[in-house]
């Protein structure tokens, strides 16, 4: 159910989230029961956004998908790159705290986008370079956000046998990830070199992000996995914050999480 103080305000923007997440155009009924909105009330909405050029109307199709504009703020918010911007100082922190390269990606699709890539000193470059797109599922990251997506969403992305792993294979490492808290590749996208990775989720619990840690695989005994894992969590925490509205403290360190 939507809520807000502006409610036809807050109804608008969770048309243009659902159809953002959804892998095509939807008919308005969808997004009806997808908002728990009268199919009227839905109508308005869409007819108000078409005039503004943020919802298409495909009429063939009895379907909508996002307009001109919604492409235009997408674009903007690529220039301004506030993702990154949020998330440097995080990263320097988190490298500082336990010695090896960090990453910070996004889902693009099946893929993982590779935003930021802040390296430790003495650390080999690695594949994963800012620009740089990878299977989702193959990742770290990428099993971290797909694991906090909807198994609705995931089966829409991996709609049959995929080269890696076939659908019931990548719901039981999804499942993994979910009840272990992160996730992990050792030596799949780079041979000697393993990954942990925690999602970073919006206000809406949408996996905006993931926050990663590459190290040799050699040293990536119990111990190290444990620390690791709670050194990328708390970052992966401190940018949600970030997202949220609030500001970095001294307890949003990497290394003073408890």
């Amino acid at each position: 159910m939507i809520t807000g103080q502006v409610p036809a305000a807050a109804r608008a923007l969770a048309v243009l989230r659902v159809l953002a997440r959804a892998p095509g155009p939807l008919p308005a009924g969808a997004l009806a029961r997808e908002l728990e909105l009268p199919r009227s009330t839905v109508y308005h909405l869409l007819t108000a956004m078409i005039e503004q050029g943020f919802v298409t109307h495909l009429p063939e199709e009895r379907r909508y998908g996002l307009g001109i504009a919604a492409f235009e703020i997408g674009s903007a918010y690529t220039r301004q790159e506030p993702l990154q911007r949020l998330s440097r100082l995080i990263l320097t922190r988190l490298v500082d705290a336990v010695g090896h390269t960090a990453h910070l990606g996004v889902l693009h699709g099946r893929e993982v986008l590779y935003l930021i890539e802040e390296r430790a000193p003495g650390r080999p470059p690695l594949v994963t370079d800012v620009g740089v797109r990878l299977p989702s599922e193959r990742t770290a990251s990428g099993r971290a956000m797909l694991a906090a997506l909807p198994a609705a969403q995931v089966r829409a992305l991996f709609p049959g046998r995929e080269p890696a792993q076939s659908p019931t294979q990548l719901r039981r490492l999804l499942t993994g990830v979910r009840r272990a808290g992160y996730a992990e590749e050792v030596d799949e996208v780079t041979p000697g070199f393993s990954s942990v990775a925690v999602a970073v989720l919006d206000h809406t619990g949408y996996p905006a992000a993931a926050v990663a840690v590459t190290c040799p695989s050699g040293t990536l005994d119990d111990d190290v996995r444990t620390r690791l894992v709670t050194s990328v969590t708390a970052a992966a925490q401190a940018l949600e914050r970030r997202l949220h509205g609030g500001r970095l403290t001294p307890a949003d360190r990497p290394d003073s999480a408890p």
